[in-house]
């Protein structure tokens, strides 16, 4: 199956990512969205008014962000055009694209904006009043911490999900820090040539603003806090819980940023491409549910499906990402899919510049086209997790025209 809303070859963008508490961490999301959208938006000389819908996704609330799509939009420039948020954790930005390409594809849009931003930095305490209750107190909770730490559906957390796939099948903390190796000396090709390959989609140098937009309080030269491990240093890591086979030093670290694609017309998107003579096509998409607590394996039926929909097998497939929460993610899809850990995650992923959520699958999406451009083209794969043992994936096709 091939869906009629198409990409436009280098309208997409991404901010690097910054781990949390660090050089993004003062600025409201949504805003800082906006600002990076109309920027990005006038470099590629794309005027706002082409726009007939938006789709906005982000997973951690900030002030205003009631106002949704309406509101990123107008301050992009784009006052004219309605849409909705959606939200699914760190399958958001898979989320945001689908909904992207049905608005194209029922014919209700000729071009849709699609914005994908989070901050899990200073996440917001959020109070529940509850004038019946003992004193007439609430409940409350911090958005983001408590719920990394516990599922309400059964009270444990997003790391002992991992810990219960490691179990049942077999990962050991020495595989998984294999991976975490690996995954990093190929983020370093993604380095090379002055961030060659990061500079195809990001603005580099990139320029922190206040958060009143109009001051420049930093300049990042790429992403903010990436690790650079050691195979001693990780075997010298105590798992996090007692028994277990994670360490910090197996899992990603939660991040701010944002990116931005635009989804089309077949017609409007060749006009729009920056090289028209690039196709990029939506070929499949695929959602899962996996086991309660068994968020790993959820990308696995997701990218089946997104296969099968697609009428393609894991072998037709040239460019393999993965959104990897923990290194278990990659050995257990590996292992399912017959494929090796070298041939998945070129240039970088989540496991390595972090876990801003719902901009993540943009970002991976993103690097999943470009890689296939330097290919000459191919099939493209993306399959990811997200809170509620669920997943969502996507297949893409770069070709000629």
């Amino acid at each position: 199956m091939s869906y009629t809303a198409e990409i436009p070859y280098g309208c997409y963008w991404s901010t690097p990512f910054t781990r949390w508490q660090g050089a993004l961490a003062h600025l409201n999301a949504v805003e800082f969205a906006a600002q990076v959208t109309k920027r990005e938006l006038a470099r590629r000389d794309i005027p706002a008014a082409i726009f007939d819908h938006g789709v906005m996704g982000f997973s951690v609330p900030q002030h205003h962000s009631f106002f949704g799509l309406p509101w990123l939009a107008g301050m992009a420039g784009a006052g004219q055009i309605g849409g909705q948020v959606v939200m699914q954790a760190c399958a958001t930005g898979v989320r945001a694209l689908l909904a992207g390409v049905q608005e194209v594809d029922s014919g209700l849009s000729q071009v849709t904006l699609t914005v994908t931003c989070d901050r899990t930095s200073n996440g917001p305490h959020l109070y529940y009043p509850n004038p019946r209750g003992p004193g007439g107190t609430g409940s409350h909770e911090d958005w983001v911490m408590d719920n990394f730490g516990c599922d309400p559906l059964g009270q444990h957390a997003m790391i002992d999900t991992a810990e219960n796939v490691a179990k049942k099948h077999g990962i050991t903390t020495a595989e998984q820090h294999e991976v975490v190796l690996l995954r990093e000396s190929q983020y370093r090709a993604a380095l090379a040539d002055d961030s060659a390959f990061l500079k195809r989609f990001m603005t580099l140098p990139f320029e922190v603003p206040d958060a009143s937009g109009r001051k420049v309080l930093a300049t990042l030269t790429g992403d903010e806090g990436i690790s650079t491990s050691t195979a001693e240093g990780l075997a010298r890591l105590k798992p996090v819980k007692p028994g277990g086979t994670i360490t910090f030093g197996g899992q990603t670290h939660p991040a701010d940023g944002n990116a931005g694609m635009i989804v089309a017309a077949p017609e409007r998107a060749r006009e729009l491409s920056r090289d028209p003579s690039i196709r990029i096509r939506l070929r499949g998409f695929g959602q899962a549910r996996a086991a309660l607590a068994f968020m790993p394996e959820a990308p696995l039926p997701a990218a089946e499906r997104a296969l099968a929909q697609a009428g393609v097998g894991i072998t037709d497939i040239s460019a393999i990402k993965t959104h990897n929460p923990f290194a278990v993610n990659d050995v257990l899809f590996a292992r399912k899919f017959g494929v090796e850990v070298q041939r998945m995650n070129n240039n970088g992923c989540s496991l390595v510049w972090g876990h801003p959520q719902a901009p993540m699958g943009t970002r991976a999406v993103i690097e999943v086209i470009e890689e296939l451009v330097l290919r000459g083209g191919g099939l493209g794969l993306f399959t990811g997790c997200a809170a509620g043992d669920t997943a969502m994936a996507v297949v893409l096709e770069v070709s000629g025209r």
